[in-house]
């Protein structure tokens, strides 16, 4: 009995370890977590009942150890260098000239580069294949003993793979955390009211370094090995070979690793550098390497560096400057902005005078004022942003940044809508800044469905400020259109109808048109149902609006808000005077017309006599609910050729089927 526990006890560690070198080092997980997790727990219970078959090395002592009151110092057995840095191409040239002239062009040398991870240098320790002690850089030739936190790092093996290695193996690598597995953990510390970190390297130094390893055990942390200290034995003729072996032992090695001529590495380089944004962790650079070691040995070492590796610098993605001051930015949808107006700095491979501060509720966290010295962070193609304030440097004494109260386009005063940190302008249909998304809305095909008017035709008619509001397209002459370049008269004509035909409308499609904010094509209908006459919605009060369906406190301020503001007044009663109605009357239904109130349906397949949202609006028009989607809440489905899943799902769920025969006799009763 106790021979058959221990062998399970083995049988499982050893499962568990391949299935972390599967997920880790192959990054090919055969099981999925949830079963990787019955294998731990079962583990566990067995060690728990039976302690003396305990691994020290099992996986499930990887956490629990009690917290330490400092960190040990630790003698490096062979120095962790640092690296000399370049910067340029021409640098990166010259540092090839310089190893082949040391050289005397006796040998052909072989490169490597691989991303310079951003992260913290640590040295881990291994005896006869099962990991000792685990060691930070430090200054080089002292550092701090981690090792309780490093067996709590799951891409760590804490007994390398294979029969075979040597007695003693240090392993070289960088401690770093993955920009996803980041900002998951600041949302979560943020939640739990935690401090939160400032970047992925601060969260991986911070983490490691944490005195109580339970702690560091939830933190998301990755290793990736970059060379090897003290060996006792050679496991390797090239560094590319060694990453190898390392590899096969079940350790996580420095992904991206390229070989080759100066130019294959330079190459190399602009490749990554393009990508960089794109990887899953942050990198500062590539390091260069002398592949072959003999050749190392016989480059040697400086003081601090080794003479056969460099790290080639990225362009720095951070820097300081000062704050000039806040300019205010209006977007295409009323958003209003704060960016910060900057002493010109490089940063990121550009010159920027401008970063994002994103919204007020920053401006504020950040306590960003004029004249303060900042750090920005520029990531490739991702726009500028101040990150945090030197408040320690601020010097003249000057008051918070408010958020405006009006717009600084249009003056109409600005809204927040409640749970949101945007702060909006409600000008709407006159602010400039939103003038081009505004129209394209009005125009569109469920608004006012003015075919044949685009983008490109309103930018076209709004730079000659030929339209400022909707009503001006109803002022526009066949002769002015004609005059545009690359609009012939034909096209001209077909607009002019297009415009002339939309003046005939529906109530609901009017309001959904006018573009208040969070009134859908679902919500226009209700209030058209509750207010028949758009003079009545236009005085309604709040309390009337929240007793619409669908209608809650958000939606019935940003109503009011809407009509409270005489210049929308005004344009809407332009658009009356231009032509634009609608018919009262087909608003509701006829009292002797079937009354479908409560009911939800569903229409999917094709209709011949007719589109769906034609059928959606009669079926409205009767009081329905119209839906995109099935459910236990369904109604009827209406069911054309082509119904697809609807058909079979609906049938599932035992829901009334008709087809479109049937709902032509509902439209005539």
């Amino acid at each position: 009995m106790t021979q058959a526990i221990s062998n399970r006890i083995r049988e499982l560690i050893e499962h568990i370890r391949q299935h972390e070198y599967n997920y880790h080092i192959l990054d090919e997980p055969t099981i999925g977590d949830s079963q990787y997790d019955e294998l731990l727990i079962e583990l566990k219970a067995l060690e728990a009942e039976f302690p003396k078959y305990c691994d020290l090395n099992s996986p499930t002592q990887r956490v629990g150890s009690k917290p330490d009151s400092g960190f040990k110092e630790v003698i490096h057995s062979r120095p962790m260098l640092s690296l000399d840095n370049i910067f340029h191409l021409d640098e990166y040239r010259q540092f090839v000239d310089r190893l082949n002239e040391r050289l005397k062009n006796s040998s052909v040398i072989e490169f490597t580069v691989e991303p310079k991870l951003d992260g913290l240098a640590l040295s881990v320790r291994y005896e006869s294949g099962e990991l000792v002690s685990a060691a930070t850089r430090g200054d080089g030739q002292v550092g701090e003993n981690v090792t309780k936190n490093v067996r709590t790092i799951r891409s760590i093996p804490l007994t390398l793979n294979g029969s075979y290695f040597p007695k003693v193996l240090e392993v070289r690598g960088e401690v770093i955390m993955k920009k996803l597995d980041f900002y998951k953990m600041n949302e979560r510390l943020g939640l739990a009211g935690e401090k939160t970190f400032v970047n992925p390297r601060n969260a991986a130094a911070g983490s490691l370094r944490q005195l109580d390893p339970i702690v560091a055990a939830t933190r998301p942390l990755s290793f990736y090995a970059y060379g090897i200290g003290e060996v006792s034995e050679d496991v390797g003729t090239s560094h590319s070979e060694v990453m190898q072996v390392l590899k096969n032992f079940g350790i996580p090695v420095n992904p991206g690793m390229v070989n080759g001529s100066p130019e294959r590495i330079q190459a190399a380089y602009t490749e990554t550098f393009k990508l960089r944004d794109s990887l899953p962790y942050e990198i500062d650079g590539m390091v260069v390497k002398v592949n072959q070691l003999y050749l190392q040995e016989q480059l040697g070492y400086l003081a601090k560096a080794p003479r056969f590796a460099a790290a080639w610098k990225f362009p720095a993605q951070e820097a300081s400057t000062s704050l000039i001051g806040v300019d205010i930015q209006v977007g295409r949808t009323g958003a209003i902005t704060p960016v910060a107006r900057l002493e010109p700095v490089f940063v990121g491979g550009v010159t920027i005078s401008k970063a994002s501060l994103h919204n007020f509720d920053e401006v504020r966290r950040l306590d960003v004022r004029p004249g303060d010295r900042v750090m920005v962070r520029r990531a490739g193609d991702v726009i500028p942003q101040v990150i945090r304030v030197m408040v320690n440097q601020r010097t003249v004494p000057v008051g918070p940044v408010e958020p405006p109260s009006k717009c600084p386009v249009c003056h109409s005063p600005v809204e927040r809508s409640e749970g949101e940190v945007v702060i909006r302008c409600s000008g709407g249909l006159i602010c400039q800044a939103q003038r081009l998304e505004r129209l394209k809305h009005f125009v569109s095909r469920k608004a006012m469905n003015i075919v044949g008017v685009g983008e490109k035709l309103l930018e076209n008619l709004i730079e000659k400020q030929w339209i400022k509001t909707p009503a001006d397209l109803y002022r526009l002459t066949e002769d002015s259109l004609e005059s545009l370049d690359r609009m012939a008269k034909k096209s001209a004509q077909n607009v002019m109808k297009s415009i002339a035909a939309s003046k005939k409308t529906k109530l609901s499609r009017f309001i959904f048109a006018l573009g208040i904010r969070d009134v859908g094509e679902a919500t226009a209908r209700s209030l058209v149902r509750a207010f028949s006459d758009l003079n009545q919605l236009s005085q309604a009060s709040l309390d009337e609006l929240m007793t619409v369906e669908d209608v809650g406190l958000v939606v019935a301020s940003n109503v009011r808000v809407f009509f409270d503001l005489d210049h929308n007044l005004r344009v809407i009663q332009q658009l009356i005077d231009c032509g634009v109605c609608w018919d009262v009357q087909s608003i509701s239904p006829d009292i002797n017309e079937l009354d479908l109130s409560g009911q939800v349906w569903v229409l999917t397949g094709t209709l011949r006599s007719m589109s769906r949202d034609e059928a959606s609006e009669r079926l409205r028009a009767l009081g329905a609910k119209v839906s995109g989607s099935l459910s236990t809440k369904t109604s009827v489905l209406v069911s054309g050729p082509n119904s697809g899943t609807k058909l079979a799902k609906a049938k599932e769920l035992g829901l009334k089927i008709v087809d479109e025969t049937a709902l032509l006799e509902i439209f005539r009763l």
